[in-house]
C-alpha cells in the first residue's frame, strides 16, 4: 500500500467578486475620510472631521471584516488585499479626523 500526495493548484480570480467588492467599497469609502480629514486639517471644518472620523471606522470596519474572513491570499478572490488598504486608509483617515477636532 503505498501513500499518494495530492497536489492542488489554486488558479488565480480575475472576477470581481464579492470580497473584493466589499473591500473596494470599503476602501473608497476610507479614502474619502482620508481626503476629508486632510481638508479640515487645512481649513477647519468640523462637519468634515467628524465625517472623516464615520469614514475612517466605517473602513477599519470593513477591511478588518474582510481581512478576518478571508480564505487565501492574494489573488485568490477573497479582497484581502483591498481589505488591507481599507485598513490602512481608514486609520489614516481617523488619525487625521481626531487631529482636526483636536484642533478646535
Amino acid at each position: 500500500m503505498s501513500v499518494q500526495i495530492i497536489v492542488a493548484e489554486v488558479a488565480p480570480v480575475y472576477g470581481f467578486t464579492g470580497g473584493r467588492a466589499v473591500s473596494f467599497a470599503a476602501a473608497l469609502v476610507a479614502l474619502a475620510g482620508a481626503v476629508l480629514g486632510g481638508l479640515a486639517l487645512f481649513r477647519f471644518v468640523r462637519r468634515r472631521a467628524v465625517i472623516a472620523l464615520a469614514a475612517g471606522a466605517v473602513g477599519v470596519v470593513g477591511g478588518g471584516w474582510v481581512v478576518a474572513v478571508a480564505e487565501g491570499g492574494p489573488g485568490s478572490g477573497s479582497g484581502i488585499v483591498g481589505g488591507l488598504v481599507a485598513l490602512v486608509f481608514g486609520l489614516v483617515a481617523l488619525a487625521l479626523g481626531g487631529m482636526a477636532l483636536k484642533r478646535s
